[in-house]
């Protein structure tokens, strides 16, 4: 969407090119965007409102088919418009042991589309509160895998923990990625250097 006053002047001054260039007489100046959009309407037979309305919905929704393969599975939600991830719930209960891992069920497949990854990974409140978490967090959930989402759940505690079923266990997160598809490995004899060259762990300091 057009908001900031630089991308205005920007599309003004190109608008006063293209009436040079047509020779459409006009000194008119324009108060709002609403206002420029009507005049090029009516002067080009171009409605910016419906290019924009018909452009933005691919850019920034998506679409993700998901299958439940057992009766309560939970569907990805979320609870905020603004949350980045949904929770995914187990649909078994499972005893871990202390400091034990365990491969929790989510009843969920996923159809991801291209250069789509799902990661999953720990809740805060989980991992805080109950000490749990997800032990390879992220996982990665790749384009082409559509089983069961399965999360590894680690137990931080020294005493048992019974994960019940219907129980919040993780969060899934979808993320752009660059996958197999889009990368050419290139072997070279010599990398470029950059501003932060071989300094690498532990190089910026702690404060």
């Amino acid at each position: 969407m057009i908001t900031e006053p630089e991308d205005f002047k920007k599309i003004e001054e190109t608008l006063k090119e293209l009436q040079k260039t047509f020779g459409i007489e006009d000194d008119e100046d324009f108060s709002d965007q609403s206002e420029l959009n009507q005049y090029i309407k009516d002067a080009f037979d171009l409605d910016l409102e419906q290019m924009e309305k018909e452009m933005l919905p691919d850019k920034l929704s998506i679409s993700v088919k998901v299958k439940k393969i057992h009766e309560d599975a939970v569907l990805p939600s979320y609870n905020y418009a603004t949350d980045s991830g949904f929770d995914f719930y187990s649909t078994k209960e499972v005893i871990l042991e202390p400091f034990g891992r365990a491969l929790v069920p989510t009843g969920l497949c996923f159809d991801l589309p291209p250069n789509l990854e799902l990661q999953v990974r720990s809740k805060s409140g989980l991992a805080i509160k109950q000490g749990l978490m997800v032990l390879n967090s992220p996982g990665t959930v790749d384009n082409g895998y559509t089983n069961e989402v399965q999360v590894i759940i680690f137990n931080t505690n020294n005493t048992p923990f019974t994960i019940e079923k219907g129980m919040k266990i993780a969060q899934g997160v979808f993320c752009y990625v660059a996958n197999g598809t889009m990368v050419n490995v290139e072997s070279v004899d010599q990398i470029k250097e950059k501003d932060r060259n071989l300094n690498g762990f532990g190089s910026t300091g702690l404060f």
